[in-house]
This record gives structure tokens, C-alpha cells and sequence, in this order.
């Protein structure tokens, strides 16, 4: 009898643990009874009915589970095919974040829904390349992304599943049109030099030009105050001679005791001429010099002024 009790309470403690069931953080579980959903556990202690009340297994991305991870997942695609507008065979790799939001969906609505998203995306994926050329496939690859999760996201929300984001990671060309675009890429950057090398060209003549023509101005303008100095100088000078003659011409009238008033003019007119005939007469060569005949006059005039000195 006293064997009988410890076995009955050895099953009714293996029944009771068994009943009892621990749910990790950021994880779920689907509970059937009599196969029918019954309810979903979430994390910590739950106590379900042994028998009668069994965990749903499902398909996750890696393997067969009762546990269902409600965390963001990334499927990584191999490497797919993909014709684009222009008939152009390209490899494509892209990787696909979703996460779980719906557990019962997950579970009831989809029978393998990590092969499903993968196919969903692999036709998807084909659909929007192929309406797209190769060039704008390289350079769009925000687009190319947001029109995959929004396909894919709209495709997905009866399965339970939330499509965050889509990522293309490689995007590769034939090895003929690699070479080609290599060689085009090289070209326009080889274009592009000799535009900044000519547009450089084109601001050093520039430059150079507005410094020359600077520097004539400033040239232009120093001739201008140059002459303008000289100008005033002579003009200065023209005056101080003026004064000094004008000063000569009076000595010499107070000096000369005469009482005619074109005695001191007929003196200064002679002593001019004197200075002209002595320039005249400078030199090797013979020449011959005339005088007018008002310089005779005046000539005796000066020394009729010279008797008169004498006199005095």
C-alpha cells in the first residue's frame, strides 16, 4: 500500500510539473486544447492542464518551435536572379527585418510563414527590378527599399507579421557590364578633370586679366597725378621767374638814371640777345648768324646806356 501512495504522488508530481510551463522575456507561446486554440502564455509562470492542453508548434526562421520570439528577426536571401527593364541578368542579395505581432495569426494563418515571406520577397523583388533599367536600379536603392516593405508589409499583415524594413545588399551586374560601367565611370572622371582644369585656366586668365588691367589704372593714375605735380610745378616756377624778372626789370630801372622809360626794357631785350648769339656761336663748326635789324636798336640802345653809366 505505502508503494502505491508513493507512485500515486510520484505521477501526480510529474502531472502537476508538467503542467507548468516558463515563457522566457520577449517570447510567447500558443496553447491548444483538444486541439483547439485555447490560449496564448506570455512570459513568466504559466499552468496549463497536462493532456488536455498542449503547446502549438510552429516554423520559425531557423527551426521547429513551441516558442514564438516576438523580437525583430532579419532573414538574410541568397542570391536571386533578377531581369531588369533593359534585359540586363543581376544578381541581387537583400535582407529582410520583420517582427511577430500577432503570435495566433503567425501560427493559424500561415502554415510555414518564414518560407512564404522569403518567396513573397523573391517575387517582389523581381516585380519592382523589372520595371526599373539597370542604372536606375544602382542608383535607387531607397526606392527599390521602400517599395519592398510596402508590398511586403501590406502582404504580411494577415499573417500577424510586421515588415520594418528591407535592405539590398549587393546589386551585381554581368561582368561584360561592370567593365563597361568602369570604363564609363572612368571617362567621366576623366570629363569632369578637364572641366575643372579649363574652368581653372578660365579664372587664372580672368584673374591675371583684372590684375594687368588694375595695373594700368594705377599706372594711368600715377602718369595723371605725375603730370598734374609737374603742371603745378612748372606753373610755380613759370610764376617765380615771372616775379624774379618782374623784380629784375624794377632794379634795373631804379639803377639806370634815365628819364626815358624804354631805357631799362631796350637793356633787358639786349642782354637776351647777347645770351641767344653766345648759344648761336657755341660749336666747332662755322656758321653764320644774322641779326635782325630791330636788334641793332636795341643793341645801341645798350650802349647808350652804357655812356650813360659812364657819366654818372
Amino acid at each position: 500500500m505505502l508503494y502505491v501512495v508513493i507512485l500515486i504522488a510520484v505521477i501526480a508530481a510529474i502531472f502537476a510539473l508538467s503542467g507548468i510551463r516558463i515563457v522566457s522575456q520577449s517570447e510567447t507561446m500558443i496553447v491548444e486544447r483538444l486541439g483547439k486554440y485555447h490560449k496564448t502564455l506570455g512570459p513568466g509562470i504559466n499552468i496549463i492542464i497536462p493532456i488536455l492542453d498542449r503547446p502549438k508548434i510552429i516554423r520559425t526562421v531557423r527551426r521547429y518551435t513551441s516558442r514564438i520570439d516576438i523580437r525583430e528577426q532579419v532573414m538574410d536571401f541568397e542570391k536571386q536572379n533578377v531581369i531588369t527593364k533593359d534585359n540586363v541578368m543581376t544578381e541581387i542579395n537583400a535582407l529582410l527585418y520583420f517582427q511577430i505581432v500577432e503570435p495566433t495569426k503567425a501560427a493559424y494563418e500561415i502554415e510555414n510563414f518564414p518560407l512564404a515571406v522569403e518567396k513573397l520577397t523573391q517575387t517582389t523583388l523581381r516585380n519592382v527590378v523589372g520595371e526599373m533599367e539597370l542604372d536606375e536600379t544602382l542608383t535607387s536603392r531607397d526606392q527599390i527599399n521602400t517599395k519592398l516593405q510596402s508590398v511586403l508589409d501590406d502582404a504580411t499583415n494577415k499573417w500577424g507579421i510586421k515588415v520594418n524594413r528591407v535592405e539590398l545588399q549587393d546589386i551585381m551586374p554581368p561582368a561584360s557590364i561592370r567593365v563597361a560601367m568602369e570604363k564609363q565611370m572612368q571617362a567621366e572622371r576623366d570629363r569632369r578633370a578637364e572641366i575643372l582644369k579649363a574652368e581653372g585656366e578660365k579664372k587664372a586668365a580672368i584673374l591675371q586679366s583684372e590684375g594687368e588691367k588694375q595695373s594700368q589704372i594705377n599706372i594711368a593714375e600715377a602718369e595723371k597725378q605725375a603730370k598734374v605735380l609737374r603742371a603745378t610745378g612748372d606753373a610755380e616756377a613759370q610764376v617765380l621767374r615771372a616775379q624774379a624778372e618782374a623784380t629784375a626789370i624794377q632794379k634795373v630801372a631804379e639803377a639806370i638814371p634815365s628819364k626815358d622809360p624804354s631805357d631799362p626794357v631796350n637793356y633787358l631785350i639786349a642782354v637776351k640777345y647777347i645770351e641767344c648769339l653766345k648759344q648761336l656761336t657755341q660749336g666747332k663748326d662755322t656758321k653764320t648768324v644774322y641779326l635782325p635789324y630791330e636788334a641793332t636798336g636795341v643793341l645801341g640802345s645798350l650802349g647808350g646806356i652804357k655812356d650813360l653809366f659812364k657819366a654818372q
